[in-house]
Formats: C-alpha cells, sequence, structure tokens
C-alpha cells in the first residue's frame, strides 16, 4: 500500500477559488508560495523569460526532459507564458495580466521590477486592488538589500542557523526549509492572504515585502522569549529542543536505523521509562527529568536500550502508549507509512510521489490540478484569453515577444534571482 494517485488537471474547490495570481518565474521560495496558492485554489499564471528556455523555472538545470519538468513539484498548479521582459510589448503583456489578477508576486533583488517597467507603482496605477508579494532575502530596504545570498546566508543572520546542531560542533544547515520555505515562502502567502482580507475590505492593494532573514527570525520567536529569561543559551545542544535533553533526541538502533524520542511531559517521559524497563533503582525517575545533572546517565542508558533492539522492534514496543518514540523514516519510506497513507499525505502524480496540498479544508477541499508546466507551456492560449487573435499570437511569436515549450528534450534553466 502507498500514496494514492493525485486527481487530474481539473479545477478544485479549494478557498481561494476564483482569486488569480500572477507569478514572475525564480527559484525557491517564490514557487513554493505560488504552489501553495495553487494547492488551494487559486489560479496562478507563471511568467517565464523566453531566454528560461522550455524547462520551467524551479531546480531544472542542464539538459533534461518533460518528464524532469514534471517532476519539479514546486512548480505543479499553474499556467506558464513565456514573455520577451526586455521587449516592451512584452511588459505590455504582463501588465495586461496584472490588470484582472488579484495578486502579484516576484522574487527578484529590489529595483529589478522597476526596471523592468513592472515596479509596484506602474502594477497598482494598472490595478489598484492588486497585492504586490515581494520576496527577497534581506528586505526591500538596509544595507544588505542588494547583496546576494541563500537560505544559509540568511538564516545565519537570523540566529536560526547557529542554534541547530549538537554540542561543540558546527552548525547544521536544516536543509532549505528554515529560510526558503519557513521563512520564506510560507512567509509570503500569508502575508499574502492577509493582505488579500485588507484589500476585501478597503478595496485598496499593498506591497508585501516578505523577506526570508525577517522570516526566519520570526521563527525563532519562541527562542528569543526563553533566552530572555535564562532558559535557552547560546551554546548549541545544551538546552530542551536542541538535543541537549536525552529525552527530544535522535537515537541508532541495532539494525542501522534511527529512532526519534520526544516525551516533555512527565506523563509521558515515565511511559518511556516504563516500556524500557528504567526505574528509580537505576536513579532515573520522572522526578529527575529536568535536571540536567541527570541527563548524562539517562543518555548511555537510552542509548544502550534502544541499540540493543532492531527498529521495528522498538516501534512495536512503543505502539499504542503515549511514549512518544517513532521511526525516522526516509523520503522512500515515508509515502508507504499506514498513517500517511490512510491521511492521503502523499499523492503519485505523474509517476512523480508528492506531498499532496496542505492543510485540509471541510467545505472547500484543495486538489492538485496542473502539473508543473514547461516554460510557456500555456501561452497561446493565455494570448487567447487576453482577447489576442490568432494573427496577433503569429506576429507576436515571429517577433520574439512570446513563446511556448516544445515536446521531446529541452533545456531547463533556473531564472535568477537578479
Amino acid at each position: 500500500m502507498g500514496p494514492t494517485a493525485g486527481t487530474g488537471p481539473t479545477p478544485g474547490t479549494g478557498p481561494l477559488t476564483g482569486i488569480t495570481v500572477v507569478e514572475m518565474a525564480g527559484i525557491g521560495p517564490g514557487p513554493f508560495a505560488g504552489m501553495m496558492l495553487a494547492d488551494l485554489g487559486a489560479t496562478v499564471t507563471r511568467v517565464d523569460r523566453l531566454s528560461a528556455g522550455v524547462g520551467g523555472a524551479g531546480w531544472v538545470r542542464g539538459p533534461s526532459t518533460m518528464a524532469a519538468v514534471r517532476a519539479d513539484v514546486v512548480s505543479r498548479g499553474r499556467r506558464s507564458i513565456a514573455v520577451d521582459l526586455k521587449s516592451a510589448e512584452g511588459v505590455e503583456l504582463v501588465l495586461k495580466l496584472i490588470e484582472s489578477a488579484d495578486v502579484l508576486i516576484e522574487g527578484f533583488r529590489p529595483g529589478v521590477m522597476e526596471r523592468l517597467g513592472l515596479g509596484p507603482e506602474v502594477c497598482l496605477e494598472r490595478n489598484p486592488r492588486l497585492v504586490f508579494g515581494r520576496m527577497t532575502g534581506w528586505g526591500q530596504d538596509g544595507p544588505l538589500a542588494q547583496a546576494a545570498g541563500h537560505d544559509i546566508n540568511y538564516i545565519s543572520l537570523s540566529g536560526a542557523l547557529a542554534a541547530i546542531g549538537r554540542q561543540g560542533e558546527a552548525p547544521v544547515p536544516p536543509l532549505n526549509l528554515v529560510g526558503d520555505y519557513g521563512g520564506g515562502g510560507l512567509m509570503l502567502a500569508y502575508g499574502v492572504l492577509a493582505a488579500l482580507l485588507s484589500t476585501a475590505r478597503t478595496g485598496t492593494g499593498q506591497v508585501v515585502d516578505a523577506a526570508m532573514l525577517d522570516g526566519s527570525a520570526l521563527l525563532m520567536a519562541q527562542f528569543f522569549g526563553m533566552k530572555a529569561i535564562g532558559r535557552w543559551t547560546d551554546e548549541r545542544g545544551s538546552n530542551l529542543l536542541d538535543t541537549g535533553a536525552p529525552f527530544y533526541d535522535v537515537y541508532p538502533t541495532g539494525d542501522g536505523g534511527y529512532l526519534s524520542v520526544g516525551p516533555l511531559e512527565p506523563a509521558f517521559f515515565a511511559t518511556l521509562l516504563e516500556r524500557l524497563g528504567i526505574d528509580d533503582l537505576d536513579g532515573i525517575d520522572v522526578g529527575t527529568q529536568y535536571d540536567p545533572r541527570s541527563w548524562p546517565a539517562l543518555r548511555l542508558r537510552l542509548a544502550a536500550e534502544f541499540a540493543s533492539r532492531t527498529r521495528a522492534e522498538s516501534e512495536a514496543l512503543f505502539a499504542g502508549v503515549d511514549g512518544c518514540v517513532f521511526p525516522v523514516l526516509s523520503m522512500s519510506e515515508a509515502p508507504q507509512h499506514p498513517h500517511n497513507v490512510a491521511r492521503g499525505t502523499f499523492v503519485i502524480r505523474d509517476d512523480v510521489v508528492q506531498p499532496a496540498p496542505a492543510p485540509r479544508f471541510s467545505a472547500t477541499p484543495a486538489r492538485l490540478k496542473l502539473p508543473p508546466p514547461a516554460a510557456g507551456e500555456h501561452t497561446d492560449a493565455l494570448l487567447a484569453e487576453l482577447g489576442l487573435s490568432g494573427d496577433e499570437v503569429r506576429r507576436l511569436r515571429e517577433a520574439g515577444v512570446v513563446g511556448s515549450a516544445q515536446s521531446g528534450d529541452v533545456v531547463g534553466s533556473a531564472t535568477s534571482r537578479d
């Protein structure tokens, strides 16, 4: 048993049905925000540069096939038009898209949209209700606004990176989940939705300045609060949630697997001890759970207990009880777990296993819509929707103002944030 097949490319009934979004093609957090909005029912049109080729704008690079384009999961759910943004006619086409849109999202460095003739003043003049979402690393202003960077750099300045890792070891980059996605794309989507609510009340659009530095700093709110009252220190791997506490850590099993162990509450900790046969005769009990002096002995005992069993044996030992012990699943294993299967947490589209839309809605369920597009795959259809005749479309093609993808082998190129 595994993940279910995703729904076909039909309109969903998500809560954002009826909202239209224009997405300027980019990499990382901008496309993730576009995916989130599309998953929840928004109609998203991605504007690709002609120079991006036909391989899409996600992480698809170098020679690729349409199968690789369809595997660019973060690009799912939208249509694509390829436009020469250095052409006045191309810019005018984008402005025509924006005129009828609710949202524009872009992820270039500050000033790039203005130089293209697509800055907030121009766009809001065309469409005063527009929510203009801007995704950057450092923000629209400040000394580093024009500096190059990526997720790892942004979270290093927010304090997040320094807090992640084991005692005495270097910080560990948490993939690009904290900057690009948690502090970036999700924060942009959150800001856009808040601005849409404001527009519904006031009739006026606005600019949303979402920075990965700001967003990853916001994700650290709890820890800054704990630090203020002396319950968190800058010493990595010595605190409650950073592997300092032995009851909130990952342990290897006897067969090379790993377990996540996290019984923070005394009642759950008591279950952990009971299941492993650890009692106060060992000098370890619930009363000493939060006494750091007991932690070295507890860590050694827990490590020995889990190393003496296979991962499956420990999983069975803690099945049905609140001990907060679960297997660490690989990306290959996670879609097969019975709970994930029952929830439909993962789906299959075009032979690609991928996370299903989230969160869940009772009245307006979200569904997968279109698969990830190649750059310009829907150019003709979108131009027709703008009211252009077939002759006009042919003229724009011949003039190199627009383009569209071809089937077969394609060349992908990530669109620069510059």
